[in-house]
């Protein structure tokens, strides 16, 4: 892999963009124990060059529904494909071409160096051994984290753990990219960093789909909007 910008079109492994849309989602259900359903009858499809908000009051399941689309819970009922792959039956493909930003500041491990914590996370998101160290660096260099690289992760400020958090979700090159509430802690460097971002998984086909809590600025041109109430999405 060859080290350019994060900022504009990237290379892409073989296959990884295909005729499929980047996300369909059909008919999910998700209700926890016996409480009313969280997710009730949810349809979304995002195409190429798409990055989508979704809103909600909190509580209305949008980190619920990101993470069911990671792949990191299961839902009741309903279908979920990432360019035509299933998160469960070609868990592999789908991991390589997801991912996903959580709220807060977790995921980070608090004794690994910004370098090492990059490191590692490009190992887990499939990154090819061949070149994997310049592209960390690279990563480090498009994120304002070079000055920090050798130092812990539990000594960063907010803002700096989530510039790393951001960097560990984009270096995989994801063409499926889930934000929870990416703009918390960024100062304005941050922020633009993300956009950039997000506009080079865009250019490669890819879509975004960012969440964020109803009333807060939306400080992206989003091609489509949506909010998640009581169970139900609809487009705004």
């Amino acid at each position: 892999m060859n080290a350019q910008s994060l900022s504009t079109p990237a290379p892409v492994r073989a296959g990884a963009v295909d005729d499929w849309p980047p996300l369909e989602v059909y008919d999910l259900h998700k209700r926890w124990h016996k409480d009313r359903p969280l997710i009730d009858g949810v349809d979304l499809t995002l195409e190429s060059g798409e990055v989508a908000w979704l809103g909600g009051a909190n509580g209305a399941g949008k980190t619920t529904l990101l993470r069911i689309v990671a792949g990191l819970i299961d839902q009741e009922s309903g279908n979920i494909r990432a360019f035509g792959k299933h998160p469960v039956l070609d868990r592999r493909e789908y991991q390589r071409r997801v991912g996903f930003l959580s709220a807060g500041n977790t995921g980070i491990y608090a004794r690994l160096t910004v370098r090492k914590q990059l490191d590692c996370w490009a190992r887990v998101a499939f990154v090819p051994r061949e070149g994997r160290a310049e592209w960390v660096q690279e990563t480090l260099n498009f994120y304002g984290l070079e000055p920090l690289a050798n130092q812990r992760s539990d000594r960063l400020s907010m803002g700096q753990r989530q510039r790393l958090r951001i960097a560990m979700t984009f270096i995989s090159l994801p063409q499926l990219v889930l934000l929870d509430e990416p703009r918390n802690s960024l100062d304005a460097q941050g922020a633009e960093m993300l956009h950039a971002s997000v506009r080079g998984t865009l250019q490669r086909g890819g879509a975004v789909l960012w969440v964020s809590p109803t009333g807060e600025e939306q400080s992206y041109d989003f091609d489509n909007r949506y909010l998640l109430d009581e169970g139900r999405l609809t487009q705004v």
